[in-house]
């Protein structure tokens, strides 16, 4: 595994993509991740930017993507629970159902061969649409190394 590239490519789409004002996402988690591994290895945070993920919330969320529970449970992120709206191949949508925003709140999830970008954004369709390229944007960078 390339650290060196993967820290690299995170820090500069992080610094052009994450925050609040005119980026597409207000946080992003990178979280290592390998479903061809066995069950006792453990996915821990690569890369994280405008949150800070609990450990243990984590690897329920891993647990949730592993067991396939997409259509019929919730996941959380922080102090979000949010329900899938869209599945594709290998990414999924969702949208915050407990949240306080007047536009809502959504998260895009994508997996690569070696990652899942958990990508969170603040709006509806136009902002979600935003996200997802910004999302994109990492995982053909990462894909570029197979990561």
């Amino acid at each position: 595994m390339d650290w060196a590239f993967v820290h690299k490519t995170w820090d500069k789409w992080a610094s052009t993509n994450i925050g609040y004002s005119g980026h597409p996402l207000k946080a992003a988690l990178l979280i290592n991740y390998d479903p061809t591994g066995p069950s006792r290895l453990l996915s821990t945070i690569a890369e994280q930017e405008g949150i800070r993920a609990n450990p243990i919330e984590l690897s329920h969320f891993v647990d949730f993507i592993k067991q396939n529970k997409l259509q019929s449970e919730l996941f959380i992120i922080g102090s979000n629970q949010y329900l899938v709206t869209s599945i594709h191949e290998n990414w999924f949508s969702a949208r915050c159902i407990n949240t306080s925003k007047p536009a809502g709140e959504g998260a895009i999830v994508i997996q690569t061969a070696a990652y899942i970008l958990v990508a969170l954004y603040e709006g509806s369709i136009g902002p979600a649409s935003r996200a997802m390229a910004a999302a994109d944007q990492l995982t053909w960078q990462l894909g570029r190394k197979n990561l």
